[in-house]
């Protein structure tokens, strides 16, 4: 089928979930791909006589050579025009009266070397299937899967002894969904090296890595926002291709994809910011320690 061409951290991120266990099935909801797609590149990577890491480690157009050929053929014009009109074509299919046969002849009407129809119902129910995701895979979660990550919008802060400046410091959060397991630890910014050593503490405390990383659109995750394709940071790419975890954003303006991590963030302003108001800190090493002390004694759920 043709179509446009996918970016080439896919196939890394469906070579890792593949090779931790996770059914194909998953494997194709949780990314947004057709299931012979996967498929394909699983039997391409079979095909090469190389390991995972070594795959991991390819660049860019290396990847696309051994993927896709390196062939221009492999981009459909087709598919660029069409989805510049999906907005228009969902809205329309709101409206009273219409059906997708007469969108798709007034499609084929303005775009003569269009889809076919069969093509052209397909690629909407492929749309239709990327914004409403199952409710069963929303609210059903396995244990080590996904960890979902964030900061609080509130900072904590301290006093420097020498001048007296008040620093304020950034609340890194992470959650476990199947358990609700819960840790915080404050670092001096969300840049991406304290974002990084935020996330390597984060799985030092839980004594373990998940297959999938879920973090909000901030840029030491993501370099450039989009509902479908997403571009991760280098950094964190490469993070996740060293310690084997995938990198899956949520959506952006959808909270409601990491809503179990801005429930943790919550309860962290109840239960470690409220008692800690009246405090004073002269170090980012003294606020850590106290942080620590008073959330090691949450449970999980």
């Amino acid at each position: 089928m043709a179509g446009k061409i996918t970016e080439m951290s896919k196939p890394k991120q469906v070579l890792q979930l593949h090779h931790s266990g996770v059914s194909n099935r998953s494997i194709a909801s949780q990314l947004g791909l057709y299931k012979e797609t996967l498929n394909k590149y699983i039997r391409q990577f079979k095909g090469l006589s190389i390991d995972l890491q070594e795959v991991l480690q390819k660049d860019n157009p290396e990847l696309e050579h051994l993927f896709n050929g390196g062939s221009p053929a492999y981009v459909d014009k087709r598919f660029e025009d069409f989805s510049k009109r999906l907005p228009y074509l969902e809205k329309e299919l709101t409206r009273k009266h219409v059906t997708r046969l007469r969108l798709w002849e007034e499609y084929i009407t303005e775009y003569p070397c269009g889809y076919g129809y069969t093509q052209f119902c397909f690629h909407l129910n492929q749309h239709a299937a990327i914004q409403t995701p199952s409710t069963v895979l929303v609210n059903t979660y396995m244990a080590g899967e996904k960890c979902y990550i964030d900061f609080a919008g509130d900072p904590m802060q301290y006093t420097d002894m020498d001048t007296g400046e008040i620093i304020k410091v950034q609340t890194f959060v992470g959650c476990l969904p199947y358990t609700d397991y819960a840790f915080a630890i404050c670092v001096p910014s969300q840049k991406s090296e304290d974002f990084i050593y935020a996330i390597t503490q984060m799985f030092c405390f839980f004594g373990g890595v998940t297959k999938i990383v879920v973090p909000d659109n901030l840029k030491s995750a993501v370099t450039r926002s989009n509902r479908y394709e997403p571009e991760i940071n280098r950094l964190m790419e490469h993070l996740g291709n060293h310690y084997g975890f995938v990198v899956l954003p949520a959506r952006p303006g959808k909270p409601k994809d990491k809503c179990l991590v801005e429930n943790q963030v919550k309860l962290l302003y109840q239960r470690v910011y409220a008692p800690l108001r009246n405090r004073m800190f002269f170090s980012l090493e003294d606020l850590i320690t106290r942080f620590l002390i008073n959330t090691s004694g949450r449970k999980s759920k």
